[in-house]
């Protein structure tokens, strides 16, 4: 099927000088599609010529002009640019390009733009990527034709094509891919909100305020789900309808009782038939649960409960060996993700933690180390600003928990492995970026993967 409004933005584009900022995963559909639709396109990375992969080097035989390495921003013209989601909107060359009279946009943006089916976002600091899964499969257990992506790691731009109006397109939104746009979708959802990135935003009321954007610009029609428990999304209010959901009381929305999710005070779901450990992952229920209000049948929202085994990187069982547990939840880059991840133990566990630093604060963090892990491996540039954060605490006594800093990842690992007996746990969850040593969490989680593998043959 033709999408008429992205064929007319293409036609737009003819003649013009389309500049894409940043040759990731998410991008390089985008290059190809405006290859593939004669535009002259300029590819920018900070990636040197010889550490090109052979992707990239494919976009340049199909047309596209390449400016690589470290000047990579220097002396561009352009009439259009995309920048990519880690870009901040105020950096120096895209402001420098605006001044010239070039457009910023980007892949989501346009997406947006053009989509023809209904659009449900999810946004946050903690659980979007496992909500909007969630959302995802209960709409194809209802029956439901799903396009399923975003920051969730499947650009869907270059799929408009083939989606039909009666559809469904469940996207996942960054605080970087909002942070510029002008659009915003049927149904939006706020987790919750807490500092994160702070890295990159300005500050925190920065990073609060581009994750408005994903109900902004709804209008009277729209619905807007967010945390009631949460004090930032608490107070939020959408133009059209706005739910709440809540562990703690009744809301207008969805809340637990008695063990039951509630929606509107009807029993929807048992919590005990959730698959996916934690209570975080009630909340990650709750709100799908509203995201899916008339679209899906109860049944369906059941039968993900009892079926769904959770996201790959977000506490996830790698192996059992000798009575030691081993979970991957590389997914935790922050504070409040590694504390929902504790949660989700009755036990003590062997924490493994520390990376890239955000400048995010970690005094939440050490009481709740204090009261969930027996022993606390240390790696990365965040490893002394977690230690401090334990040991700053009331609750702290030496060796409560025992702290060894071990330098980097592998040898954290490598140090817990060695520690842990039959029946313990050992949990990788980082309350950190990747960055440090990694390109991203998923290339954290994998080598995590093959190193308890390695160990435990």
């Amino acid at each position: 099927m033709a999408n008429e409004r992205l064929d007319a933005l293409l036609n737009q584009w003819q003649g013009k000088r389309l500049v894409v900022l940043g040759l990731g995963v998410s991008n390089r559909p985008l290059v190809r599609l405006l290859l593939e639709a004669g535009c002259t396109v300029v590819g920018c990375d900070r990636t040197p010529r010889e550490k090109l992969d052979s992707e990239v080097l494919a976009l340049e035989a199909l047309g596209c002009h390449l400016q690589v390495g470290e000047n990579y921003l220097q002396d561009l013209a352009a009439d259009v640019v995309f920048r990519t989601p880690g870009m901040h909107p105020g950096n120096p060359a895209l402001e420098a390009l605006r001044r010239q009279g070039a457009e910023i946009t980007s892949e989501m943006e346009v997406f947006f733009e053009v989509c023809p089916c209904r659009r449900i976002a999810v946004t946050g600091s903690d659980g979007k990527t496992t909500t909007t899964t969630l959302i995802s499969e209960m709409l194809k257990a209802a029956g439901k034709t799903v396009w399923l992506g975003g920051n969730i790691g499947t650009p869907l731009l270059s799929q408009c094509g083939e989606m039909q109006p009666e559809d469904f397109a469940v996207v996942e939104l960054s605080s970087f891919q909002l942070m510029d746009m002008r659009r915003s979708p049927e149904v939006a959802v706020i987790t919750n909100l807490a500092p994160n990135h702070l890295d990159v935003h300005k500050d925190m009321e920065e990073y609060v305020e581009a994750k408005k954007n994903i109900f902004r610009f709804q209008d009277s029609q729209g619905v807007l789900i967010v945390n009631h428990d949460n004090a930032i999304t608490d107070s939020l209010t959408g133009r059209g309808k706005t739910l709440k959901f809540s562990r703690r009381e009744p809301t207008n929305g969805v809340w637990l009782e008695d063990g039951w999710i509630m929606r509107h005070g009807q029993p929807i779901l048992a919590a005990a038939d959730i698959l996916l450990p934690g209570t975080h992952n009630i909340e990650n229920y709750m709100a799908a649960i509203l995201a899916v209000e008339g679209l899906a049948e109860d049944s369906a929202i059941r039968q993900v409960a009892k079926t769904f085994g959770g996201v790959e990187h977000r506490i996830e069982l790698v192996r059992v060996k000798n009575g030691v547990r081993f979970y991957n939840d590389s997914i935790a880059s922050s504070p409040s993700r590694t504390i929902a991840g504790l949660h989700s133990f009755p036990e003590k566990v062997l924490l493994i933690a520390g990376g890239y630093d955000k400048h995010i604060p970690y005094d939440a963090l050490g009481p709740e180390i204090c009261r969930h892990v027996s022993k606390l491996f240390l790696g990365g540039t965040t490893g002394s600003a977690i230690r401090s954060a334990v040991e700053a605490c009331p609750e702290y006594a030496p060796g409560q928990p025992e702290i060894l800093d071990c330098g980097d990842f592998a040898s954290a690992v490598r140090a817990a492995a060695a520690a842990a007996q039959p029946g313990d746990v050992v949990l990788m969850s980082p309350a950190s970026a990747a960055f440090d040593q990694f390109k991203n969490f998923m290339e954290r989680g994998n080598y995590f993967k093959k190193l308890v593998m390695e160990l435990c043959v």
